[in-house]
């Protein structure tokens, strides 16, 4: 049996690492990673592809037969890749070009869920940035600022002054990189109350909840600094009980799904949904992802213990309602290590120490995973090459514990290990779902 997985960061590398684990369940497969890091590389049931262009994708999965491809970050969606495949008779597993517009358009996810009553912030659209700073004098501060399309991170800004906020509309609708995120951006009202993610698979209508987690989006401890693409995460959140977790099935999820094909587009792969929980229960979608959520994907399937290959056959037969999927008891905790200067200006190229040595100082231990993301080989090391950093988010230290507090200490205790100039690490990791438990 062969698999594709698209991608290149730490989630593609936790999907492909847990694809080639359920094989061994059943039968041995290959697992292959396109593009792939330094940590796919280096997994034995692991192997890198170097090409990106959905034709050669196409051409590759042809030649070697591949059984399903699973789709993991947001561009290749964008791109169309899902639709490209299926018109080449291949199966994979991700929406398609015109579903994946609840992430690619934030325009596109508020007019949807005002369609079909779910709940979001108060929100206006624009493409005039006179109009736009009018718009936000009357409403004030605080006061979210977001760039219409995918812009790799960077395209939110939760502004605390008027003068904040008028930079992020004249820095989105006036830069090129801004520009290539959406010719518009979507204002809306600031929510308080607590952050969540919840993530389902979805064969177009019927759903799978996956274990609940919690991330960590902002660089410093305290929840201080500027957003990142997420700094940690835990699994399971302790703030998403029984009665929460149907309501947000309820009067989020299936009506998504249940929305998408009443538009004429089955959505079929996992669906992200970036919630707050007001203070008063209340429930406001921040934003849908079309994706894992990334660290949230490293301790979702840290936990898991079905046969992640027999999940996405049911998903891609429609047969999601005839499963379970079942659950390590154990907390899962996931440490990222940034590279310096992350997240506006991550450096590459520094020589990452330790990686080599875990296996020798754990030898049986079954309870943690280093996943990588931007990591890359270079020449220098003792056999020739080295791991260096090569993108903002570097490594995803993930590791089991019975309860929170031993998740969190194993999980630091395996990243102290590890070392890289200007390493960024949040040291608090995990902190609400403990202060919760008290």
């Amino acid at each position: 049996m062969k698999l594709l997985v698209i991608g290149s960061g730490a989630r593609e590398h936790a999907l492909a690492w847990k694809l080639a684990e359920s094989s061994h369940k059943r039968f041995p497969a290959t697992v292959f990673v396109a593009p792939g890091n330094a940590g796919t590389e280096l997994e034995k049931d692991l192997k890198n592809l170097p090409i990106t262009a959905i034709p050669d994708l196409i051409e590759f999965a042809r030649k070697e037969s591949i059984a399903f491809t699973v789709v993991g970050p947001e561009a290749p969606l964008a791109e169309g890749i899902v639709d490209a495949f299926r018109s080449a008779g291949l199966k994979i597993f991700g929406p398609t070009q015109k579903a994946a517009q609840l992430e690619t358009s934030k325009d596109f996810a508020k007019a949807f869920m005002g369609r079909h009553g779910i709940p979001t912030a108060d929100y206006a659209t624009f493409n005039s940035a006179a109009k736009a700073h009018r718009y936000v004098d009357k409403k004030g501060v605080p006061i979210v600022i977001k760039a219409d399309g995918l812009a790799a991170g960077k395209g939110v800004v939760v502004a605390v002054t008027l003068e904040e906020a008028h930079a992020a509309v004249d820095r989105m609708l006036g830069e090129k990189r801004a520009r290539k995120a959406g010719p518009k951006i979507v204002i809306e009202e600031f929510v308080e109350g607590e952050e969540i993610s919840f993530i389902v698979m979805s064969d177009g209508r019927h759903t799978l909840p996956l274990a609940t987690s919690q991330d960590h989006k902002r660089l410093e401890e305290g929840d201080q600094g500027p957003n990142t693409g997420g700094m940690g995460a835990y699994s399971p959140a302790p703030s998403i009980t029984p009665t929460l977790h149907g309501k947000i099935m309820r009067e989020v999820i299936q009506p998504a799904i249940n929305g998408m094909e009443k538009e004429g587009e089955r959505y079929i792969g996992f669906l992200y949904a970036g919630l707050m929980i007001t203070p008063g229960g209340g429930i406001k979608v921040l934003e849908f992802n079309c994706r894992m959520g990334d660290p949230e994907a490293e301790v979702i399937l840290l936990r898991l213990k079905s046969n992640f290959i027999t999940l996405i056959e049911h998903a891609l037969t429609g047969n999601l309602d005839k499963i379970e999927a079942e659950w390590d008891r154990r907390t899962a905790l996931a440490v990222v290590l940034a590279a310096s200067g992350y997240p506006d200006s991550p450096r590459k190229g520094d020589a990452i120490q330790g990686l080599a040595t875990l296996p020798a100082m754990l030898p049986e231990e079954k309870d943690y995973h280093v996943f990588h993301a931007g990591t890359a080989t270079a020449g220098g090391g003792e056999n020739g090459e080295e791991i260096v950093t090569a993108g903002g988010r570097v490594l995803c230290v993930a590791a089991l514990g019975d309860n929170v507090r031993m998740a969190q200490r194993r999980a630091y205790q395996i990243a102290g290990q590890i070392h890289f100039e200007g390493c960024q690490m949040r040291p608090d990791i995990g902190y609400r779902a403990i202060n919760h438990r008290k």
